[in-house]
């Protein structure tokens, strides 16, 4: 499946099983899950999506990519 690279913003392949995203442009190479975290940190529109699930964060710090487990 063609999606967005989240670094060059060119095409990247999602594996048909969802485990992997590669750019053949920039060499991107991760996992699925790291590819959504990477997207949530950097991109506003899908952090601010992100930030209705998460009930009220009033006072908190998002933290950095290395604080996601």
């Amino acid at each position: 499946m063609k999606i967005k690279c989240p670094k060059c913003k060119k095409t990247a392949e999602l594996s048909m099983d969802f485990s992997l995203v590669k750019c053949e442009n920039c060499d991107l190479d991760m996992s699925y899950g790291e590819y959504v975290k990477f997207v949530a940190h950097n991109e506003p529109t899908y952090s601010d999506i992100l930030g209705d699930y998460t009930g009220s964060t009033e006072g908190q710090s998002a933290g950095s990519l290395d604080e996601w487990d």
